[in-house]
């Protein structure tokens, strides 16, 4: 079930919230959760409800590795063996429905050999509840968290909000706010705040997000050569679809939780306007990230064991960082990269250089853009001729109008025909929707300062919800069309 449907808005979000509180309200408070659990149960397997035995056997699988973790003296089994065995079964489960192809693609490729490829079907989500529960499951290792109660676990990794696209959340930051019994009556103020935080989430979805990705898609899948200006152009539509699509499902999460006074952890802070990779990286899903330190890079031995280790360590961190997005060379490309930017950041700091603050957003936001190409583009080879046609000066296309102002620009090679034909767009249409994208994003406070400021429902607030609101809500309403899948579901 998808945020951004009419089912989801005006069917199972209200009778959830209703049930869930009225069961509250009697206190049942058992009764709540096992409530709660079984309607995310019936969100998580709307799409397709053979996934459902699937998370099942995660959940039943992790939750008695972390028993016996935390009861390791009784069962007389040493913590670091059961530790293993769970991060083993996490891993196996992952590799087994994401990698199986691509290890056997590439084998094929290797050896020559011929083994059928048995396109397995990846289940949704699985790439978050796997990684949840591995920290769950170092957290019972260190001490740090511990949990008797399977439906306190089940409840934990099943909480809708967070199943299919994250955050990425640890239990001890969740499971207290379930506990707390100021968390058990409506909270008005976080219903307002969660409405509002949503509807901004929903206009970033469907209406930003849906319209940059039409021309994304066309550029990337459809059309077969791009002139100069329309590479760029395809190359900022994904990266503020990226942007506005998951940002967007964070806002949408979020927002949601917090009418059940539940607070998920901030997953965006502006992430555009990072003046370093290193920035960028504390900025953009940042759940991802804090995992990634916390459970990858520092067990590799961070930055404790001498330069050359702490830049080896950082490419390991990112190179599975790519992974974990996608099984292909597209993401391992991108993973690297990025690895490679820090390592080069760092190596940079400890110079003691310094850039000014307008050249290194400027550095920073072409990285990031031109590195989502190996991300968005269907192979290496797609990738490398979408760059191709970005830095070419061969194929420099300007409209007939602008040339007949300029006739100079004619004599020097550059060609007068119509713009952006293979993306189906317009060129004063795509030219505003990237400046309005840009304008978000670097001159607008991130939705999130909401959670931390005194807000207080009032008619200004009211209005921007209907606003934000209503528009999306008629995209979603009577064009059908723009009801679709966030872009994270596909990792």
């Amino acid at each position: 079930m998808l945020f951004n449907s009419y089912e989801f808005i005006f069917i199972f979000l209200p009778i959830t919230f209703i049930v869930y509180f009225y069961l509250l309200s009697q206190r049942l408070i058992l009764g709540a959760k096992i409530f709660l659990v079984i309607a995310s149960l019936f969100f998580y397997g709307y799409w397709n409800f053979n996934y459902v035995p699937l998370i099942l056997l995660s959940i039943f699988v992790n939750y008695s590795v972390g028993l016996s973790l935390v009861n390791h003296e009784k069962i007389k089994v040493n913590s670091k063996t059961i530790l293993i065995f769970g991060i083993l079964f996490n891993v196996g489960l992952l590799g087994y429905f994401k990698y199986t192809d691509f290890l056997l693609e590439n084998f094929n490729g290797i050896f020559g050999s011929n083994i059928p490829l048995p396109h397995i079907i990846l289940p949704l989500g699985i790439s978050f509840f796997t990684f949840t529960q591995i920290a769950f499951l170092v957290d019972a290792y260190r001490r740090e968290a511990k949990e008797y109660s399977l439906v306190n676990y089940m409840l934990f990794v099943t909480y809708f909000p967070h199943l299919l696209a994250g955050p990425i959340l640890h239990h001890k930051e969740m499971m207290p706010q379930f506990a707390s019994k100021y968390n058990w009556v409506k909270n008005y103020r976080n219903i307002a705040l969660g409405l509002f935080i949503f509807s901004i989430g929903l206009f970033k979805k469907v209406v930003i997000a849906d319209t940059f990705a039409v021309w994304a898609n066309a550029g990337f899948d459809t059309a077969t050569t791009l002139n100069l200006i329309e590479a760029w152009a395809t190359s900022l539509s994904y990266t503020f679809q990226l942007y506005f699509d998951f940002s967007g499902y964070t806002d949408m999460a979020i927002g949601i939780s917090l009418m059940f006074n539940i607070k998920l952890p901030i997953n965006f802070n502006s992430p555009y306007k990072a003046l370093s990779i290193q920035d960028f990286w504390r900025r953009w899903h940042m759940t991802l990230s804090r995992f990634l330190r916390d459970y990858i890079y520092i067990p590799l031995g961070g930055n404790r064991k001498g330069e050359f280790r702490t830049y080896t360590n950082l490419l390991a961190t990112f190179l599975i960082g790519g992974l974990w997005h996608g099984a292909g060379w597209t993401f391992i490309v991108w993973g690297a990269l990025h690895g490679v930017a820090l390592a080069i950041h760092r190596f940079w700091q400890r110079l003691g250089f310094k850039l000014n603050k307008i050249l290194a957003w400027f550095i920073t936001f072409n990285f990031i853009n031109i590195t989502w190409i190996f991300f968005r583009a269907k192979d290496f080879e797609s990738a490398i001729k979408l760059l191709g046609s970005m830095f070419s000066l061969d194929n420099v296309v300007l409209s007939e109008k602008l040339l007949t102002k300029f006739k100079f620009l004619r004599e020097i090679g550059i060609n007068g025909e119509k713009m952006f034909i293979d993306i189906g767009a317009k060129n004063s249409e795509i030219f505003i929707w990237i400046c309005i994208a840009f304008i978000l994003v670097l001159g607008f406070k991130n939705s999130m300062t909401y959670l931390n400021s005194s807000f207080k429902a009032n008619y200004t607030y009211m209005f921007y919800m209907i606003i934000l609101s209503v528009i999306p809500l008629y995209y979603i309403v009577y064009l059908q069309n723009r009801v679709s899948e966030f872009l994270y579901f596909d990792f």
